[in-house]
């Protein structure tokens, strides 16, 4: 995701954001681009590797307000934060995540990734026998056809076998300790965020609980997750809508899917 050159910070630009509440567990582990400008960073402790791009860009939000981008009253650990993006109000910490260019977080409980994660990549997911044995391992690239091929093909046991071994392969390469939330998400007003894997133009709104997930959005087909929301162990596909209150675990969610008014799945 970022390929640029950092640089450490000057003495100067280290006095600066002291005098601006910043704190630091190790100042040359904090990285930034050339053009850095500590002006809009406030009230920030880095620990851990961090850096930094450059904050130019202004957001106007609803109403005509604009906030200026930039990196305010939180803390970051092990992060790296693109240029343009803002972030405010973390209430707890961010850990282990690379943030795309000009994504907006605020108000937000906790963002982190805890030890090594596939993001909802292999979870089993029990299909048609309540009592289990036709489990499903959902990831990002399933489809109807290879679903109904392994829920109703085990008298091939062989196939079976291979194809699912072909999916927990693609799973473990999707393993990291590091998540990534792409460029231009807005999360705003949200609970807890832990191992999810966040794609381009993602919208997450008042979202109660997010763990264990990739979410597959982008410019043409962004996902829109809303108030009240609780996501475990999901893979969610391009243009999906999950809102008011919806419960989603172990389930994968194909493009365009539409789940609100408190549905269960």
């Amino acid at each position: 995701m970022f390929m640029s050159t950092y640089r450490e910070l000057t003495e100067k630009e280290i006095a600066t954001m002291v005098v601006y509440g910043c704190s630091a567990e190790n100042w040359k582990k904090v990285l930034v681009l050339e053009d850095f400008k500590p002006d809009f960073v406030s009230n920030v402790h880095f620990s851990g590797d961090v850096k930094l791009g450059t904050f130019e860009k202004i957001f106007e939000l609803p109403g005509g307000y604009k906030k200026h981008s930039g990196i305010y009253n939180c803390s970051l650990h092990n992060c790296v934060v693109g240029s343009d993006v803002y972030i405010d109000k973390i209430h707890n910490y961010i850990a282990n995540y690379e943030i795309g260019n000009g994504s907006y977080i605020e108000n937000t409980n906790q963002i982190l990734v805890d030890r090594e994660s596939t993001f909802g990549n292999g979870v089993r997911v029990p299909v048609m026998n309540e009592t289990g044995g036709r489990e499903i391992p959902i990831y990002n690239e399933l489809s109807a056809p290879l679903a109904y091929i392994l829920t109703l093909y085990r008298h091939r046991p062989v196939m079976i076998d291979k194809l699912q071994k072909m999916i927990d392969e693609y799973a473990e390469g999707q393993k990291s300790s590091v998540g990534k939330i792409g460029e231009n998400v807005i999360i705003i007003n949200c609970g807890r965020i832990k191992n999810v894997c966040i794609g381009d133009f993602t919208s997450i709104k008042g979202a109660s609980n997010l763990k264990n997930g990739t979410i597959n959005s982008n410019k043409k087909a962004p996902v829109l997750i809303g108030s009240g929301v609780k996501c475990n162990d999901f893979i969610i596909s391009s243009g999906v809508s999950i809102s008011d209150s919806t419960l989603v675990s172990k389930c994968f969610v194909g493009q365009g899917c539409i789940m609100d008014k408190h549905y269960s799945a």
